[in-house]
């Protein structure tokens, strides 16, 4: 990842050519105080149509689901995995679910730097939004889960989360309670054992690929100009000339690559990042870029959840990744238009169901 600056500054300046706008705020990649890009906020209505433009090109439109072609997804499994998320059964001490960690009445977060786990243990790393996961290129901060089907299996077995002991463990518990015989069934019709643990994975991954949150920008994007505030408008043209869209850009704004933290200017963390997963020297202190939907309401903030505030998330980001020490203008624009990022829950998806009532052979709780 040595030589990723001039990538880096490739990757900016291609975003923009197809914007169809060359900005001169390019140079601002690596520049001082004094070179940072002061932007005029986009009032006018000519502005706004340019700048929408550009926000269109790079960011696309969002889609009302993510759901995979090559896996079709059926109601019934949705509302399995629904139920699947909330039940904390799926724990060895019966107290913690997926919905413990990523809080879906809290846009997808527990608000916490690292989550407590099976006996209040912590891991080292901070607990990711649910919303909009499912439209990255992989799940966990290092990329080691390909979808949210595969990740949604994870953290049942690990030790430090919810530590159930085995995947035949875990089959055994959902087996027990009879409610979810029919839900099972009628998720995946025509098997014959349809309650395993895979499809465990696929049901919860079912569910949230529909955990997507439209908002302002994406208004503004469609064309309704009184979507942005000055001040987030200006914040959005901010965001695209100083090249925060080399890594945040796609439907998600982010979560469509990895980079290395300290990209530009060295970052001082212990966490290995992506190197744990692959084993590559390049790979070490990578990690996949988080997606920016929701980002002002789910801090605290960076892998491990060491920063506390918005303003200095920003800062931080712009020095190491790409080199620009933002004047305080541009952090509060910026700061604007990362609120134009909160987007709307729809609170009949999320609500949580009733769940199953245990069988007289359920597992009993495990506070070991």
């Amino acid at each position: 990842m040595s030589n990723e600056h001039p990538k880096l500054r490739r990757a900016v300046q291609g975003l923009i050519i197809l914007s169809g706008l060359a900005l001169g705020g390019c140079s601002a990649l690596g520049g001082s105080k004094a070179d940072a890009v002061k932007q005029p906020s986009p009032q006018s209505k000519t502005d706004r149509s340019a700048l929408r433009a550009q926000a269109k090109a790079i960011f696309g439109k969002l889609p009302t689901d993510a759901s995979d072609p090559s896996r079709p997804i059926s109601a019934a499994q949705v509302d399995l995995g629904r139920t699947l998320y909330y039940d904390p059964r799926l724990s060895k001490n019966h107290d913690i679910s997926c919905n413990s960690c990523h809080q879906l009445d809290a846009f997808g977060v527990d608000g916490e730097p690292t989550s407590p786990g099976h006996k209040g243990q912590r891991g080292d790393r901070n607990s990711p939004s649910t919303f909009n996961a499912a439209l990255h290129v992989s799940q966990f901060w290092d990329g080691r889960a390909a979808d949210v089907e595969e990740q949604a299996k994870g953290p049942v077995l690990n030790p430090v989360e919810m530590a159930m002991p085995s995947e035949e463990a875990v089959v055994a518990v959902l087996v027990s309670i009879p409610g979810y015989a029919s839900s099972f069934r009628a998720a995946f019709p025509g098997e014959s054992e349809p309650i395993s643990y895979d499809n465990m994975g696929i049901a919860i991954g079912a569910f949230e690929r529909g955990l997507i949150t439209p908002a302002p920008l994406d208004a503004f994007i469609a064309g309704d100009d009184a979507a942005l505030n000055a001040e987030q408008a200006a914040g959005l043209q901010t965001f695209i000339s100083v090249g925060c869209v080399a890594c945040h850009n796609g439907a998600a704004i982010g979560g469509g690559t990895y980079r290395k933290l300290g990209l530009v200017n060295p970052y001082p963390t212990e966490d290995r990042g992506r190197e744990k997963v692959t084993g590559q020297p390049e790979d070490l202190h990578v990690f996949k870029v988080p997606s920016l939907r929701n980002v002002t309401e789910t801090g605290p903030w960076f892998h491990d959840g060491s920063i506390g505030q918005i303003d200095e998330a920003v800062t931080l980001m712009a020095h190491h990744q790409i080199g620009v020490t933002l004047t305080p203008e541009q952090t509060r624009d910026l700061i604007a238009f990362l609120g134009a990022l909160t987007g709307q829950i729809e609170p009949a998806y999320v609500a949580q169901p009733p769940l199953p009532p245990s069988g007289p052979n359920t597992p009993k709780a495990d506070p070991t």
